[in-house]
């Protein structure tokens, strides 16, 4: 792969950068509730070395109902002040499952208006299975200023994606399996209706990546998206269960050179629960 500072490093890369003073790695795993695995310990256990943690679901909307939602913004400045990470940081994320979590992570500091952010491609696993180390040692951490310039661009809430929905200007692609998507697959939380948003392509978040949870080639990836439906000429919104995965999607369409794409923050947690918008089942 081509190392790109702003989308995707490779673990050479960054076992090749790691000493550099103006870098900042941050280890972003989350997981879902059954998967029984508890994020901070493991960091807490091993970690890339001079990492510090994101916490997806505590750096967030406090005031939201709806789970990690993108916090505001001075939240976000105050809480990457305390973790060290300021303006003129290239920041790396990845996280231990390969690549789940990390690119919501990428997403909410584009959203913040920092570009100089990447995802390690296949995460800690592939750090690991490259020979590179780990470490149990809290980082060294001194305050540093962020600046924080929010870019409403690249974020929907539901009276957006509705009428995007409905006049079929933009693409809204899915990043939820087909099980979820068609709605034939139960839904994790209680009380939320099965299918998807009318008109929305579906593109489950896995289909972009090999075996050893790295991203395709661009190429790769954009064949993938054409084979589901996606017209890329046109702006694309991405949307999943809760806002992770989309992320995911967003990450892809970045690296491929579409600029014009924006995540559903809100998404199936939102929408599924929501009785005045409305649901589609079955194939898009």
């Amino acid at each position: 792969m081509s190392d790109d500072p702003r989308t995707l490093v490779s673990t050479d890369w960054l076992a090749a950068h790691l000493k550099d003073p103006d870098l900042r790695v941050l280890d972003a795993s989350w997981y879902l509730p059954e998967l029984g695995r508890n994020a901070r310990e493991e960091f807490d256990a091993a970690h890339i070395p001079g990492a510090r943690f994101f916490d997806i679901d505590d750096i967030s909307d406090a005031r939201s109902d709806l789970p990690h939602m993108a916090p505001p913004p001075e939240k976000f400045m105050s809480r990457m002040r305390a973790m060290g990470v300021g303006d003129g940081h290239q920041v790396v994320v990845y996280d231990g499952a390969g690549l789940l979590s990390a690119a919501r992570v990428w997403w909410l500091f584009r959203l913040m208006g920092h570009r100089d952010v990447a995802v390690l491609d296949g995460g800690l696993p592939k750090w690991q299975a490259d020979g590179h180390p780990v470490e149990d040692m809290p980082p060294i951490i001194k305050d540093r200023h962020l600046t924080a310039r929010f870019q409403n661009h690249l974020v929907r809430d539901v009276t957006q994606v509705s009428q995007a929905s409905k006049l079929g200007s933009i693409q809204v692609v899915d990043a939820r399996a087909a099980g979820r998507f068609k709605g034939e697959a139960p839904e994790p939380r209680e009380g939320m209706r099965p299918g998807h948003i009318p008109g929305a392509r579906n593109v489950p978040y896995d289909t972009l990546l090999n075996a050893d949870k790295t991203m395709k080639t661009p190429d790769e990836t954009r064949a993938v998206f054409e084979a589901a439906g996606v017209d890329l000429a046109k702006p694309i919104i991405t949307s999943c269960g809760s806002g992770i995965t989309a992320a995911i999607l967003a990450l892809a369409l970045d690296r491929m050179g579409h600029d014009q794409w924006s995540l559903y923050d809100g998404s199936w947690a939102e929408w599924g629960m929501s009785p005045m918008v409305p649901v589609a089942t079955g194939d898009a």
